[in-house]
């Protein structure tokens, strides 16, 4: 309170016109000696929603309190984390889970906490990217050596089913179809205060009940004409269908190992589809899709890396994939065919051309042999 003068306390009358003013304002108090933590928070979730003009968006005092400030505030008692303010629901699920349980049994308990998945200050969304399985195995490390013992293909699951999708086994599952640049390889991210990806999909979805196959490339092609040289493309992930469900986590031996939970025709984690960018704020934007588009023609790129063949019993995706498989092998192997044929043609023709020379010649010295 730098302003305040102690001689002459309480001074003057000032004009505050909210509380919630006057604590967003002095937040740049805490900026004086924690730079590096305010730096951390200009990057995070909460700093985006307060810039967007919400302020009710956390600050440092919502998990700092004012006066009893105490380090490490993330690392209290789990009844006293400051994160159930504004996430009660998610939090209730979380303390219902094997690490809430474990948190809750023992205060020497190393599960973690909101923070710990969620980072402190710079606080993201797991689930953008690869954020959530690096997250997990941060601590569990031996996961994907243990899943190698029983899961056929076990990397491959690791990359295009999200943890929770196994380990929350009473959650509704679904697939997300990520829009991807082609070029870079990363995510596509929403620019700063030109929001597109909800305009552009709703103009796709002109019905408003979830984006078909023409409907998802129309969206495709809107993306594709701000630049020649760039191609989005869709990545397919198996995810839980909400954030709550993300955090019901069982304990291990109640996680799904049924293979034919999915991979059976009809399964449940196909018949919910949406498709998704990454927001401004760093939180994902989400569409709804139709699950027809999962065996259309438009999304046999984005399941290349997602789908194996027979996988999921959907027939005509079936199909669409082993054509476009044995197109990959046999239009290459057409292509080198007809250019060794078209050589050696073009061979033959000049082995020809050089007999018929040959024979049109005229011998040397010719008709003027016996004269002297």
């Amino acid at each position: 309170h730098a302003e305040v003068n102690p001689e002459k306390h309480p001074g003057a009358t000032r004009k505050i016109d909210s509380k919630r003013e006057y604590s967003v304002a002095l937040t740049e108090v805490c900026r004086a000696c924690h730079e590096d933590k305010f730096k951390l928070y200009e990057g995070s979730v909460h700093a985006s929603l307060l810039r967007a003009g919400i302020p009710e968006s956390p600050v440092c005092t919502d998990c700092h309190s004012p006066h009893s400030i105490a380090p490490k505030a993330a690392g209290q008692p789990i009844k006293e984390i400051s994160c159930r303010k504004c996430h009660e629901s998610i939090f209730e699920a979380y303390a219902g889970s094997v690490h809430g349980l474990a948190r809750s049994k023992s205060a020497e308990s190393k599960a973690p906490l909101c923070a710990g998945c969620h980072r402190a200050h710079d606080v993201g969304a797991p689930s953008v990217g690869d954020g959530l399985k690096n997250t997990c195995l941060a601590c569990h490390g031996g996961a994907i050596q243990s899943h190698q013992s029983w899961l056929p293909n076990a990397e491959r699951h690791l990359e295009v089913v999200s943890c929770p999708a196994c380990h929350s086994p009473g959650a509704q599952r679904k697939v997300d179809l990520r829009l991807y640049d082609g070029a870079s390889q990363v995510r596509m991210v929403e620019k700063k205060g030109v929001p597109q990806f909800e305009d552009r999909a709703r103009s796709a979805d002109k019905a408003g009940d979830g984006l078909d196959a023409m409907a998802l490339r129309s969206l495709l092609k809107q993306f594709n004409v701000e630049g020649a040289e760039r191609t989005t493309t869709l990545r397919g992930r198996l995810e839980v269908r909400t954030g709550v469900e993300a955090h019901r986590l069982s304990e291990k031996s109640r996680a799904v190992s049924n293979c034919d939970s999915c991979h059976r025709e009809g399964a449940d984690p196909f018949q919910i589809v949406t498709v998704s960018i990454v927001g401004a704020d760093g939180r994902p934007l989400r569409h709804d899709a139709r699950k027809e588009v999962l065996s259309s023609a438009v999304s046999v790129e984005s399941m290349r890396g997602f789908y194996a063949i027979g996988g999921t019993r959907i027939k005509l995706l079936d199909v669409l994939l082993v054509l476009a498989l044995l197109s990959g092998i046999f239009v290459p192997a057409g292509h080198m065919t007809v250019k060794w044929l078209f050589r050696r043609y073009l061979d033959r023709m000049a082995k020809q051309n050089a007999v018929e020379n040959q024979r049109t010649e005229p011998p040397l010295g010719g008709g003027a042999s016996g004269k002297r």
